[in-house]
C-alpha cells in the first residue's frame, strides 16, 4: 500500500521517517564554508517561499548560534544543517560570523591539573 501525499510516516521511538539527504534534495556539499563553531543569525529578510526545513532553521537564527546548535535544535545530522545554512546565506536571509578564536585561551595550569588526574586513574 502506497502512502498518500498527506501522509507522514513517524516512528514514534524515532521520529519522522525521512533520510537526511531528502531534505537537502540529494545535495552534500555546503557552498559556503562553515565550522561547527562558526555563528549564524537571521539578516531579518527572508523569501516567502522557503522551504519548511529551511523556514525552521531560519526561525532558530533569531539571535547568534553556532552550527551545531542550529544541527542540535533541528535533530539533523551537521552536514545536512551545514547545506541548509548554506542555502540560507546564499539567498542573504541569514550572516555567518567567524568563530571566535581559541588562540591564547588555554589554561596551562588546568591542562596540567587535566592531566594529573587522569595519569591517576
Amino acid at each position: 500500500m502506497a502512502a498518500s501525499d498527506d501522509e507522514v510516516w513517524i516512528d514514534h521511538a524515532a521520529g519522522p521517517l525521512i533520510r537526511p539527504y531528502t531534505v537537502n534534495e540529494g545535495r552534500t556539499r555546503p557552498t559556503v564554508d562553515l565550522d561547527l563553531l562558526s555563528l549564524v543569525v537571521g539578516t531579518g529578510w527572508a523569501s516567502p517561499d522557503l522551504d519548511p526545513e529551511h523556514a525552521r532553521v531560519l526561525e532558530l537564527c533569531h539571535t547568534p548560534l553556532s552550527v551545531a546548535e542550529v544541527a542540535a535544535r533541528i535533530r539533523l545530522p551537521v552536514v545536512v544543517t551545514k547545506v541548509l545554512l548554506a542555502d540560507l546565506v546564499d539567498c542573504g536571509a541569514i550572516a555567518t560570523h567567524a568563530p571566535p578564536s581559541l588562540a591564547g585561551a588555554v589554561d596551562r595550569a588546568l591542562l596540567e591539573k587535566l592531566l594529573d588526574g587522569l595519569q591517576r586513574i
